[in-house]
């Protein structure tokens, strides 16, 4: 077993777990009074960062360490759990690479974080060209139909 502490925590409008329509959501990542605000000294020179966190609210019943037809949807194939990027996960670990919008103090402003309000914050890594792959990537036809509406705004 590991021990790990947040660094911080999500603040935002998304209240609700939900799959879609993450488009216009804006968050803070407020750093921890535990950690030096200089940890954050020089990250404002990078343009994007890659957000590490914890599905606090996944329901634990439902973790998946098999296989299983993404998001229910049986039009989907049924696919193993390292084959999607479900919250439902053996260490309920997400990332996602977020657009650094401004840095305030110990408080981060992105755009492009799918994690709901008050999400603890595992890590913050600067997204840098030479991790990112060098070559075009490719995946499966029902992970684009998927994620069709995943970065769309809601229309309300």
């Amino acid at each position: 077993m590991y021990s790990i502490e947040p660094i911080g925590f999500v603040k935002n409008s998304r209240k609700k777990i939900e799959d879609d329509f993450w488009g216009d959501v804006v968050s803070e990542i407020i750093i921890s009074d535990k950690i030096s605000s200089e940890s954050l000294l020089g990250i404002d020179d990078f343009s994007h960062l890659e957000i590490i966190f914890y599905f606090h609210r996944a329901d634990l019943a439902k973790i998946n360490i098999s296989a299983s037809h993404p998001r229910d949807n049986k039009d989907f194939p049924r696919v193993g759990i390292f084959a999607q990027r479900k919250k439902a996960r053996p260490n309920l670990l997400g990332s996602s690479i977020v657009k650094l919008l401004s840095v305030n103090g110990s408080t981060l402003k992105v755009s492009g974080l799918d994690a709901v309000d008050e999400t603890p914050v595992i890590d913050i890594k600067p997204v840098v060209r030479e991790f990112l792959p060098n070559e075009e990537i490719h995946q499966p036809n029902w992970e684009t139909e998927l994620m069709k509406n995943y970065w769309a705004v809601k229309k309300s």
